[in-house]
């Protein structure tokens, strides 16, 4: 009877055995190199989601930024063709800050603001070294980070807007929310990419968990409604309008654009619906008033803001080396609130040229992107549009020191080095349309 129960003395050694094999041949498995890249990987996501955690000048963004760096780099991550012009361009951009800077060297804002632009345009280009290879993968990887961080930062804000949680100027500010960021306006526009991210994926139908997608994505909308961000609202608008077009003019059936054109259309009718109902709210309605007014008391006169930048063009005409960074305040009392000015007012000609070809640049990659067949094509019509929305603010705000806009930037031009390095290869049509959500 024992016999029938118990396993003879072999039997268990044989079987101990094979486990202690098994074991020791998964862990043969594991090398130094495959746990630094585990590492490596983790420490990505945090990165890019710390990004929203934007209450000061240094964040935990900045404290894991030059170990993920670093290790990247001893991994091996190179500067491929395609980002190249990416690359040159923040170099004689961040150049032309640095010689408009000589003159102030002994002043201790203009060299702060100068070195903290020179880390974001290294960021920037190592965004770009990072996603061009095993692009689809990881660019994945980080648009989830991102829209967790956008999810993270908009409850927040919510619940400040409504006072379940903080006070005036920590989630809310000024009465408008502000989640984990100081100014309403950059936490409106952060959360865009989120939102694309969460919208590409209902009306292309790849969505794995359609309802948590939707319910993101509304707690994505409330969050930049409330925000009262003008630059925000309009941009958000623009970039999914952008995203909702080249979807439609690329999806390969009737049946998915019929599809897109009944989301379009159910996504406004909900949208009017939520709003209203966040009208009935305390004094949203009041503040919705006072907000969606064109201009405000300080955009207008002589010394208001588009004052300002009138007198300051006729300035920057005789000022070949601009008038250095930070140098504008002291001039107006304000901040220029326009990128393309400002980088003329920091950077001279050169730095303005730079930074205009450098959006130009951008631009002619990123439609391109969008609207040619490749494996890259998904990602690029979430990622630019939200960059592009930037770069249509950075008309009326200052976008230069805003860390996800150097990621964008990284992104969008690693989508175009991976497409070449495809081409190159020989792209197939299978390639082209394999590009789904892991």
């Amino acid at each position: 009877m024992a016999s029938s129960i118990a396993a003879p003395p072999s039997r268990l050694r044989q079987g101990a055995g094979s486990r202690g094999a098994w074991a020791r041949g998964a862990w043969s498995d594991v090398t130094v190199l495959g746990v630094l890249r585990g590492v490596a990987t983790v420490m990505l996501a945090a990165f890019i989601f710390f990004a929203c955690f934007a209450f000061s000048d240094t964040s935990p963004y900045d404290l894991v930024a030059i170990p993920t760096i670093l290790l990247w780099l001893c991994l091996g991550i190179r500067i491929k063709r395609g980002i190249l012009p990416m690359v040159v361009l923040l170099l004689l951009y961040v150049g032309a800050i640095v010689v408009g800077l000589m003159p102030y060297l002994d002043e201790a804002l203009p060299v702060a603001w100068t070195i903290q632009l020179a880390y974001l345009a290294v960021t920037g280009a190592f965004f770009a070294m990072v996603f061009s290879d095993e692009t689809t993968s990881r660019v994945e990887l980080a648009l989830k980070a991102y829209t967790a961080s956008c999810l993270f930062s908009a409850v927040l804000g919510i619940l400040g807007y409504f006072g379940v949680i903080g006070r005036e100027g920590l989630f809310m500010v000024y009465g408008r929310a502000a989640g984990t960021f100081k100014d309403p306006n950059v936490f409106g526009s952060f959360l865009t990419l989120g939102a694309l991210y969460l919208m590409h994926g209902l009306f292309a139908g790849t969505s794995r968990r359609p309802v948590l997608s939707l319910a993101g994505l509304i707690v994505l909308m409330a969050a930049i409604f409330l925000s009262f961000s003008r630059g925000s609202w309009g941009g958000s608008l623009v970039a999914i309008a952008v995203m909702v077009v080249a979807i439609y003019r690329t999806s390969p059936s009737g049946a998915l654009r019929r599809r897109i054109v009944v989301l379009t259309a159910m996504a406004l009718c909900t949208g009017v619906l939520a709003i209203g109902a966040l009208f009935l709210v305390g004094d949203t309605a009041e503040t919705f008033a006072k907000r969606a007014a064109v201009t405000q008391d300080y955009d207008e006169g002589e010394t208001g803001r588009f004052g300002n930048q009138l007198r300051g063009l006729n300035m920057l005409v005789e000022a070949p080396l601009g008038l250095g960074p930070l140098r504008w305040r002291n001039t107006f009392a304000l901040e220029p609130h326009n990128s393309y000015l400002g980088s003329f007012a920091n950077g001279g000609w050169l730095g303005g040229a730079v930074f205009i070809g450098l959006v130009l640049a951008t631009g002619f990659v990123g439609f391109r992107l969008m609207s040619r067949a490749s494996p890259y094509r998904r990602h690029a019509q979430i990622v630019w549009p939200a960059l592009l929305m930037f770069f249509v603010q950075a008309v009326q705000i200052d976008i230069e020191k805003w860390r996800h806009v150097y990621m964008m930037l990284g992104m969008v031009w690693a989508l175009e080095a991976a497409r070449l390095t495809w081409l190159a290869g020989g792209g197939d049509d299978h390639a082209a349309t394999a590009d789904r959500p892991r």
